[in-house]
């Protein structure tokens, strides 16, 4: 994936995570309690575009933060 994509993508995610008023750490538990395996630290390299996104992930992301899709990709 395009590093700049990736970049947007975690600043959007970042965006929303504390628009919800979430820490990285309780975004990483909620996510856990959901099965999905990632820690704080992931979170963090995501929001600032060090680490792939996988497709659970986002759905998660979706979900848990309860934005759309179109949030989470946003060109702003």
């Amino acid at each position: 994936m395009n590093h700049c994509i990736e970049r947007k993508i975690g600043n959007n995610i970042r965006i929303l995570r504390e628009r919800a008023g979430y820490t990285q750490e309780l975004l990483a538990t909620k996510m856990q309690l959901e099965g999905c395996d990632i820690t704080r630290s992931a979170i963090a390299k995501i929001e600032v575009g060090q680490r792939h996104i996988y497709p659970d992930e986002i759905i998660l992301f979706k979900k848990i933060l309860n934005v759309t899709y179109e949030d989470i990709f946003e060109e702003q």
